[in-house]
């Protein structure tokens, strides 16, 4: 009798370790976020106090003059994000959704392998390989797109003339397919969540392979790929070396997706060495606003899952 008291007794205060370590680390999160955002913050004051509201809403960005302007640059670093996204979750899902319930089983890890090198190759390589063989060879192409798709009412504005390969367009290719290990990674593993018993009751209701899936594993994954995406979105926001090297470096807001522009983190690494005074509190307040932005996305993100899963057990 004393011997379960004794082991019960252990049980509860192995449990109590446990959930005291658990907030313990959730503590430490919110505090490193929160001591972050204050002391960047705190540096970023004095160009937010110069500029104020203008620092987000205007566009010229003169540290000569004083003068610091954000919105150019938030705007290249939401397109170029976007433009990765675009590109890169379809083919990632499609990778994770063949590797886990198409290709035969022997195909599987050399797949898996082959996709994962993508994730250590270091960012600059994507970027040199970018500027040297890729942009110079895409102007041609850019232009060819220009050609046919330019005349149709729509596409005309997006798809402009393209006087040089290093461009916005260029920057989210280059960020697809360095987020494109990441997002299929984390959307094998979550698809891989489904129970087989779901998978083999759509089966035996007659369900096609691409029934069960879009039945069955898209909806159990949904929440998962959801968190994968913004994972890859913040990847791709939060990228710098590959990005300055090929989007442009130009204080730009242009809806052609093929004009030179330039982004809140390439902005920082390719200006900060000269900065000091004012100039160095706004290239932090471009930091602080990139911050600002990745949480907002993530808060957002979280709150469309959340009533998504509410919608989906109410349906149920």
């Amino acid at each position: 009798m004393n011997e379960n008291l004794n082991f019960h007794r252990r049980g509860e205060l192995a449990d109590s370790a446990f959930r005291y370590a658990t907030v313990a680390a959730g503590g430490i999160v919110l505090i490193s976020l929160s001591a972050i955002a204050i002391t960047m913050t705190k540096r970023a004051w004095p160009a937010f106090d110069k500029m104020g509201l203008d620092f987000f809403t205007t566009s010229r960005w003169a540290p000569n003059d004083n003068v610091f302007g954000a919105k150019a640059f938030i705007f290249g670093t939401l397109m170029a994000a976007a433009i990765a996204l675009v590109i890169a979750v379809p083919v990632s899902i499609g990778i994770a959704l063949f590797t886990t319930q198409v290709a035969p089983t022997k195909w599987r890890r050399p797949i898996v392998y082959l996709v994962d090198l993508l994730a250590v190759v270091p960012s600059v390589v994507f970027g040199l390989w970018g500027v040297l063989v890729f942009a110079p060879s895409a102007t041609g192409f850019y232009n060819t797109l220009h050609d046919v798709l330019g005349p149709i009412p729509g596409l005309g504005d997006l798809f402009g003339e393209a006087s040089s390969g290093r461009n916005i367009f260029t920057a989210g290719l280059i960020l697809s397919v360095m987020i494109t290990p990441i997002v299929s990674s984390l959307a094998r593993e979550v698809i891989d969540t489904c129970p087989e018993s779901d998978r083999e009751a759509a089966f035996a209701l007659g369900a096609t392979r691409w029934e069960m899936i879009r039945g069955s594993v898209l909806p159990h994954a949904k929440g998962g790929l959801v968190g994968a995406v913004m994972l890859g979105l913040g990847r791709a926001m939060g990228e710098t070396i590959a990005v300055a090297l090929v989007i442009g470096s130009s204080a730009n807001i242009s809806a052609n997706l093929f004009s030179s522009g330039d982004a809140l983190p390439a902005v920082i690494a390719n200006q900060w060495g000269e900065a000091e005074g004012d100039y160095r509190a706004a290239l932090i307040g471009l930091a602080v606003t990139l911050f600002a932005i990745t949480i907002l996305i993530n808060v957002a993100a979280n709150t469309i899952v959340s009533r998504s899963i509410v919608k989906t057990q109410g349906a149920r």
